[in-house]
Order: structure tokens, then sequence, then C-alpha cells
């Protein structure tokens, strides 16, 4: 699919991904099918995180995670849109995840897909804001949230999902 996608990095230093296009209103259960279905095209891939060299891995329950979790039906107004576009970013995200944090595995239900624990990532996006009237692009907000990886019996590290979404109060980017 076609992407618009950047990585771009503020006058304090910190990276952010730069999603230009909203494809996603993610107001309506069938459109989170859809955006279920775009993930797919990630399942099988892998990226690196800049910071720490690990390799993230794609395996085939992430869509429906990303798109059916607690933490997703409990998003409201524009953290749901924001989540549902950063969809779009995926590769990117992996790329500029930072401050990692580990915990181990407390659910008997993960036994074996988060054998070695839980791994956090601080993950920061943009997503266009229009003017109503013109249609232009009137700013960026940016959002601010956690990728959240397992790491599993085999090894490898999974993405499993982005949790806590919440929009950056400093001020948002200028078109």
């Amino acid at each position: 699919m076609d992407r618009n996608v950047n990585i771009i990095t503020d006058l304090d230093g910190k990276q952010f991904v730069l999603i230009n296009d909203i494809r996603f209103k993610g107001k309506k259960r069938e459109e989170w099918k859809e955006i279920e279905e775009y993930l797919k095209q990630y399942v099988g891939e892998f990226y690196e995180i800049v910071e720490t060299s690990e390799k993230i891995f794609i395996s085939s329950d992430f869509p429906d995670e990303y798109a059916n979790s607690e933490s997703r039906l409990a998003l409201k107004g524009a953290r749901v849109r924001a989540k549902a576009n950063a969809s779009q970013g995926i590769p990117e995200l992996i790329q500029i995840a930072t401050n990692e944090q580990i915990s181990e595995n407390t659910k008997k239900k993960h036994r074996n897909d988060a054998k070695y624990g839980w791994y956090r990532y601080d993950v920061r996006f943009a997503l266009p804001v229009y003017n109503d009237r013109s249609g232009q692009v009137e700013r960026y907000n940016i959002y601010f949230a956690n990728m959240l990886v397992r790491h599993a019996d085999d090894g490898k590290k999974y993405l499993y999902d982005f949790l806590g979404i919440k929009k950056e109060t400093s001020s948002p980017l200028e078109s």
C-alpha cells in the first residue's frame, strides 16, 4: 500500500513519525476491520529499533490485537482516530522507539507468547488537522504512545500493541 509517512526530528532532537494522510476515522466497527486487514501487510516482517538494534517481528496475532484490544475499545474522541491512523506508520514507529522498559509476564494466558516478559517503548507520531473550510492542513497534532512488545519463548520480540495514546500538550506543529 502507498504510504505517506516520514521520520522527523524536532528542535529538541526527539524523533516522531509524521503521518501525512488521514485514511481512517476510527469510529465505526467496520472501519476497524479494514484497519485489521491493512495491518496484515506487515505480518512476517521485522523492523529494527535504531536506539537498541533490537529486531521486532510482526506476528499474525498483531492485527487482531491492535484492532480489538481492550485498550483500543476504551479510547474515545481524537485518540481513536490517532490509533487508527498510526497503523500507517508501524515500521517507522518501531524504528524510532526509545526508553526501553522491561517487565515480567504475570498472566498465565501469556505463558508462552511472553515467556521472557514485556518491553515498553516510547513513540511519538503526528497527524494533520485540516481546516474545515479550505480543506488545507492547518497544523499537526503530536501524540505519545507506549509500544508494547512481547518476548516469546522462541527468543524473538514481537510487536503486540500501542497503548496509552495521548495528545501532547506542547504546541502543535504549524504547517
